[in-house]
C-alpha cells in the first residue's frame, strides 16, 4: 500500500522513501511530469514556478503548513547556478528551490529583473545631486 501526500509524491512503505510520481500545479492546475530536466529531482512547476510547502528541511516532507510557495527571486550560486527563492503564502518562510531546465525562461527572466522594473523604493531623486 502506497500513502499520497498532497504534493503528489508516494510513500514507499518498505522504506520509508519517496517516489516521485508527478503532481499537478495547486496554482495553475497543470499536469507536471516527475522527470525534471537538469536536476535530481522535481519540486516546483516549471510554467508557474510555485511549489508547495511540504519540507521543513529539503526532503524530509514533514511540514504541516502546505501553502503554495511563491518565486520571489532569483539567486545565483557560486558556480553560476540559479536558484528560485520562494515565499510560502501561508506562513512566510523563505526556502530556495534549484531551477531545471525545462523551467519557463520567460517566468525566470521576469523575476530576475524584478528589482529593476518594480524597485521597493522611488527612484525619483536618485540622480540629483
Amino acid at each position: 500500500m502506497h500513502a499520497r501526500n498532497p504534493r503528489g509524491y508516494r510513500l514507499n512503505n518498505k522504506d520509508t522513501s519517496y517516489v516521485e510520481s508527478g503532481f499537478v500545479c495547486a496554482f495553475c492546475g497543470r499536469a507536471v511530469t516527475p522527470d525534471p530536466a537538469g536536476t535530481g529531482h522535481r519540486n516546483h512547476c516549471p510554467w508557474s514556478l510555485r511549489s508547495l510547502h511540504v519540507d521543513d528541511f529539503t526532503g524530509d516532507r514533514a511540514s504541516h503548513c502546505k501553502g503554495i510557495m511563491e518565486p520571489v527571486a532569483i539567486s545565483v550560486r557560486q558556480g553560476k547556478e540559479w536558484v528560485i527563492i520562494h515565499r510560502c503564502n501561508e506562513c512566510g518562510v523563505l526556502k530556495e528551490n534549484r531551477t531545471a531546465g525545462d523551467d519557463n525562461a520567460m517566468a525566470l527572466f521576469s523575476l530576475a529583473v524584478r528589482p529593476v522594473a518594480r524597485p521597493p523604493f522611488p527612484l525619483e531623486g536618485l540622480m540629483e545631486k
